[in-house]
């Protein structure tokens, strides 16, 4: 993707609604006139309470869905561009993503889980992936379970392996949805330093959405959503 270029503004949200057509007369608002932007190396916690619509906004930030009403720009570049194949590039090459559920497939070793998105790029990759996963399993401590499965793991290993994963495509953005939400509370803010660190040390821009007070204070910065409506 040549259009993507260092700028300070690395995501906007411009007056972007979410909607769902219930029937024919009612329209139900995830996500309302929303405005928003995260710049490049920030750490930003995204928070309110279920059913706020702070899933909503992360699924249009990380490019899982696109708005009802606005637009979306990735560095000063509007997304609505792009047809489906160009927005699956991108999301896969500019985003790394972490889930609540970790999200590793049962069958696959750690070394597999990690490598997945490198199978799944459009992009030449310009390094060794192997090489990369190595270099990652080493620096994180986690190299003797490269050949483990997903069920010999803890909680903790899991969500250190799903980070790697996010890591492999070099990105841009971290976006990690409730991160800490399956862990207990020692290893969630292991976790998050664990994050924090590859915002202040790796210069990665790190989004986090969760519920949890505590760890949105690992934010720099907090969003707070309520009733589908982003107070910043």
């Amino acid at each position: 993707m040549a259009w993507l270029r260092v700028t300070s503004s690395m995501i906007k949200l411009i007056h972007v609604s979410k909607s769902y057509r219930i029937d024919e007369e009612t329209e139900f608002f995830a996500l309302k006139d929303a405005t928003l932007e995260i710049k490049e190396r920030e750490f930003i916690s995204i928070t309110g309470p279920s059913g706020s619509g702070k899933s909503t906004l992360m699924h249009l930030v990380g490019l899982l869905d696109k708005p009802t009403k606005g637009e979306i720009l990735i560095q000063d570049k509007a997304i609505s561009r792009l047809d489906d194949d160009e927005l699956s590039s991108l999301r896969n090459s500019f985003i790394g993503f972490v889930f609540q559920q970790f999200n590793l497939i049962p069958k696959l070793s750690v070394m597999e889980n990690i490598l997945l998105p490198t199978i799944y790029s459009r992009k030449e990759i310009d390094y060794s992936p192997e090489m990369k996963a190595v270099n990652l399993l080493k620096k994180f401590g986690l190299y003797e379970k490269k050949d483990s499965f997903p069920n010999k793991l803890s909680g903790g290993q899991q969500q250190r392996v799903a980070i790697l994963r996010a890591l492999i495509m070099n990105p841009k953005l971290i976006l990690a949805d409730e991160p800490t939400g399956n862990l207990d509370s020692k290893t969630g803010h292991e976790i998050m330093e664990l994050l924090k660190n590859l915002n202040e040390k790796e210069k990665i821009t790190v989004a986090v959405v969760t519920h949890e007070t505590d760890i949105a204070k690992y934010g720099k910065r907090i969003i707070n959503v309520k009733d589908g409506t982003v107070k910043k």
